[in-house]
């Protein structure tokens, strides 16, 4: 009873019935739109694009192109869309999250409002979490957008420019987030406007949104380049922090990972580099290596956060357990653990462009998604993309048993129960699916089933050659397997022959991970559309979870605690304590995410002037207007800091200011000694004289199309290295944000007024630089 008045009240119940008058009126039209022929069935689309040209809304034209949908999806892929997969693409065209079930078919539910939205013509992205999943849907649904006439692009990332400039103009394009976010700022880094490959960013599907959107938007977005960073440095200090120990020469924090070196250490390399204070700002280069190598050999772990694959340190992503092709650790982060791990050091790697996820997505006009587990992280949708979530009912009942999590004293305790419960349903038939929240962790437990005599097979990063195999035999009678969380999301999971008699599927998860919401995927691998299955988490005070939380309030409980001789906690309540251990920690993780955005926010506004600024650049045939402006900003610049209206005439630095003019103009027309004590005006009225025959040469080249081109290509290479050298300012701003809250003051708005400062200076060296360069290019081609 109590379940049914949670439905009933639930909070969604008034939007689904909204919904639902759609979907019923969608039901209707279903009669009538099957009669119609192939043919009549494309000119639809045509028909609704001229609605659309006359000004009728999308909205009011949803229910008759679900219809056609629905029915073009019949007829070429032989799936009829069930009620609730329209209740999820209203969701989706509505800008919502449609948090959906295991094997309710989200990928089919992306084509309703992808096909209308597309009628715009202003472009779709259909966003999914790998190229695989990418590839596959293009090739499948792209068959039912191909049948009604519209075109359709795959954007993975092997493909050439003029590829993507073709995916792209298609009136739906499937690809991944990370490819997504890199063209648009490889878009803002190229020096031919024809070389873009991005449309302005419309409307997007976001598949398994919770895991794009929140689990890798605490790692941005980076396009980086070599650096001459000394690569040598790392194998030093690796070296030397290898026989530290925590709390002698320095301190950390697990629930944060923050790390602070100690004096100890600090004297440890002073001695060792012959310095006297380390913290110096000439030695910031080896504090920031020190720090670093740090990092490296007490936060990062092998086989958790990387691995070691044929000399080369990969990232492995902690909530998929996938390797992050192409990705690395940046700021010298990944040097280090390649010195710590004794591989091959490669060159460092300098920022060149850089964006958070959260900023890239919030840039579209539209933003939708689909995903099994959103609502543990609805406040965070709604805060950071002001996205709502809507549940969506299943549609068959769910059948699956989700059993309260077991919680143990101790690992050894754990493990003995995780070992009896696999040998119990395997003996019984039915297959068992065993996660893990590391590689690390996945191979400790393989070692025990293996002295048990349960055959298993082992599903990481190490093994995802042979994923689809592996996948294809779990759910069949017998099979055991161990997996990260690469079978925890978008996995499929199919019941073998007699499985369903026997119960179905087998979840048994080892360790609750930081977010509720990778426990809810693993889970949703059973009990898909109405299959048998049932969960069991079995767990201890030892995992990694309960080292994030707080030290003190964990040896607090632990006093109380009180377990049977199997080690199995029974008092206080075990299961309501993780719940609180796991929301605090994934409290601290929405902090984080929360704090980078903050952070990320403010460079946002500046980087959003400097990318239009370019993109004009790209697009103007005459620059002659931009030298002027800079040469004037420039020459004023130089006035108030030479000529100060607060300081003595006689005492101005005009020897300064005089050699500053000369960079600019060559020399000038006049000794430096009539402008040594002369009044501001007389000094104004030389400069003003000098500007105006620099302008007049610069009149003479305005026709000269060699120089316009050269003065683009000079303008946007100074541009884009000054960017660079700014960005890398304002991220060493940020490593020391956390003294910034010193003396009560908000470090957020010190830090935005800091980086405004800083943008103001940028501007003005760029003014600077533009001024000078111009001089030697004018020259050259007034020589010719």
């Amino acid at each position: 009873m109590l379940s049914l008045m949670k439905r009933v009240f639930n909070e969604d119940s008034a939007e689904l019935k909204r919904l639902y008058k759609h979907v019923a009126n969608i039901n209707e039209l279903e009669a009538n739109v099957s009669k119609l022929s192939d043919e009549e069935l494309k000119e639809a689309t045509q028909y609704f694009k001229e609605k659309i040209a006359s000004g009728v809304s999308i909205f009011n034209l949803k229910e008759e192109a679900f219809a056609i949908v629905r029915e073009a999806s019949k007829r070429v892929l032989g799936l009829r869309h069930y009620d609730v997969q329209l209740l999820g693409g209203l969701v989706l065209l509505d800008g919502g999250i449609a948090q959906m079930a295991t094997g309710e078919g989200k990928t089919l539910v992306a084509t309703l409002s992808s096909y209308l939205k597309a009628l715009e013509g202003k472009g779709v992205h259909v966003i999914t979490a790998n190229e695989y999943l990418a590839t596959r849907d293009f090739e499948q649904m792209g068959k039912v957008f191909q049948f009604l006439g519209l075109t359709v692009g795959l954007n993975i990332s092997q493909i050439s420019e003029s590829e993507k400039k073709e995916a792209y103009s298609a009136d739906i394009t499937y690809g991944t987030g990370t490819e997504f976010g890199f063209d648009y700022l490889r878009d803002n880094m190229v020096t031919r406007v024809e070389d873009q490959v991005q449309r302005p960013l419309y409307y997007a599907i976001v598949d398994e949104i919770d895991s794009i959107l929140i689990d890798e938007a605490r790692t941005p977005l980076i396009i980086a380049s070599k650096s001459d960073i000394a690569t040598e440095l790392f194998q030093i200090t690796s070296e030397i922090v290898r026989d530290f120990e925590d709390s002698n020469h320095y301190e950390f924090y697990p629930e944060t990972k923050q790390i602070v070196l100690a004096d100890n250490g600090a004297n440890v390399f002073e001695e060792a580099f012959g310095i006297e204070n380390l913290y110096d700002a000439e030695h910031r280069e080896l504090l920031h290596n020190i720090m670093q190598s740090l990092r490296a050999h007490v936060v990062m772990r092998k086989d958790v956060d990387y691995i070691v694959k044929k000399d080369e340190v990969m990232l492995v992503d902690q909530y998929t357990g996938r390797i992050m092709e192409g990705r690395t650790f940046s700021d010298g982060l990944h040097q280090a653990i390649e010195a710590k791990e004794g591989v091959t050091i490669k060159e460092e790697n300098q920022t060149q462009a850089s964006i958070t996820v959260q900023n890239y997505f919030r840039m579209y006009t539209t933003l939708s998604g689909m995903t099994g587990s959103a609502l543990p992280a609805k406040q965070e949708f709604w805060e950071t993309y002001n996205l709502r979530v809507v549940a969506v009912p299943t549609n068959q009942p769910n059948a699956r048993q989700d059993e309260e999590p077991l919680v143990y004293n101790d690992y050894e305790s754990k493990v003995k129960k995780i070992v009896e419960e696999v040998s119990k349903h395997n003996k019984l038939g039915r297959p068992v699916l065993i996660g893990t929240s590391s590689i690390e962790q996945s191979e400790r437990l393989s070692s025990y089933l293996k002295k048990a005599d349960i055959k298993h097979k082992i599903l990481n990063a190490k093994t995802e050659e042979d994923e689809a195999l592996i996948i294809s035999q779990a759910g069949q009678k017998n099979k055991v397997m161990l997996s990260t969380n690469m079978a925890g999301r978008g996995t499929d999971i199919t019941l073998g022959e007699g499985v369903r008699e026997l119960g179905g599927l087998q979840i048994i998860g080892t360790e609750l991970h930081e977010s509720a919401r990778i426990d809810m995927q693993l889970r949703g691998r059973a009990g898909r559309q109405g299959d048998p299955g049932s969960t069991q988490f079995i767990i201890s005070i030892e995992d990694d979870i309960f080292h994030s939380y707080d030290k003190e309030e964990m040896d607090r409980w632990k006093k109380k605690m009180k377990y049977d001789e199997n080690g199995l906690i029974q008092s206080p309540n075990p299961v309501k304590f993780v719940k609180k251990v796991q929301e605090t920690v994934e409290g601290a993780h929405f902090s984080s995410r929360n704090h980078l955005l903050k952070l990320d926010d403010i460079v946002d506004e500046q980087r959003k002037i400097i990318y239009k600024r370019r993109n004009d650049l790209l697009t103007i045939p005459n620059f002659n207007e931009l030298l002027k402006e800079s040469l004037n900003n420039h020459v004023q610049k130089l006035l108030e800091k030479y000529c100060p209206d607060d300081v003595l005439e006689e005492d101005w630095p005009t020897e300064s200011l005089y050699e500053e003019l000369t960079l600019v103009f060559g020399t000038p027309p006049f000794p430096a000694s009539e402008i040594k004590g002369a009044e501001k005006q007389i000094i104004q009225g030389k400069v003003d004289e000098l500007i105006k025959n620099q302008l007049e040469l610069l009149d003479k080249l305005e026709a000269n199309e060699d120089f316009q081109v050269q003065i683009k290509n000079m303008y946007l290479q100074t541009l884009d290295h000054s960017w660079i050298v700014h960005m890398e300012l304002l991220f060493h701003m940020r490593e020391d944000f956390g003294v910034r809250g010193y003396g009560q003051e908000d470090p957020y708005r010190l830090y935005a007024g800091e980086a405004y400062e800083e943008f103001l200076h940028f501007m003005s060296e760029l003014d600077a630089q533009i001024a000078k360069q111009a001089k030697l290019y004018i020259q050259h081609f007034l020589a010719q």
